[in-house]
């Protein structure tokens, strides 16, 4: 198993590699879209953070996949969609953190995202955000025990990693 995964290593380039995590990002939203307009699941504030993340992480693969970088460009790349990966895995593991609280220290239900966007500064609306709501507590779509947030969360680190590996592995 090991000589298959160092070949297809060695095989696959860092235009390939990008374009592959592109690939997962634009599924992932796919996902995320049927969830909400299929399955009616509507996103929590968190969840929309979560969706930003994936949209930048998969804007950051898809340039440097039609760029086709060298060596210094996929250290760029990979670490940019790195760090945005991080960012949306600690507010993966925030919302994952509400959604496991007791009933009784769930905080009060609050304004939607759009509603804060207007009416509140920019600031205010993030730190809003950030500390969840009620609405970030629900957890309605499971499969093999995990919540939309705790996937969100494995992808987040997986992309992140899988960037970490494009930026630093040797051509």
């Amino acid at each position: 198993m090991a000589q298959v995964y160092g070949k297809l290593a060695v095989m696959m380039t860092a235009r390939a590699g990008f374009a592959i995590g592109f690939g997962f990002c634009a599924a992932l939203l796919g996902f995320a879209y049927y969830l909400q307009y299929v399955e009616t699941q509507n996103p929590c504030p968190l969840c929309m953070v979560q969706r930003v993340a994936y949209y930048l992480l998969g804007l950051v693969f898809l340039v440097a996949a039609l760029h086709g970088p060298a060596r210094r460009g996929r250290l760029v790349y990979g670490i940019a969609a790195f760090a945005i990966a991080g960012l949306g895995a600690a507010v993966a593991a925030r919302h994952v953190w509400l959604q496991n609280l007791p009933k009784h220290l769930v905080p009060a239900c609050g304004p939607d995202l759009a509603y804060m966007l207007k009416r509140f500064p920019l600031a205010e609306t993030i730190a809003t955000v950030l500390k969840g709501s009620g609405e970030c507590a629900e957890s309605g779509w499971h499969f093999l025990g995990l919540t939309i947030a705790g996937w969100s969360l494995l992808w987040l680190v997986a992309l992140g990693l899988f960037a970490l590996f494009l930026a630093l592995r040797r051509s």
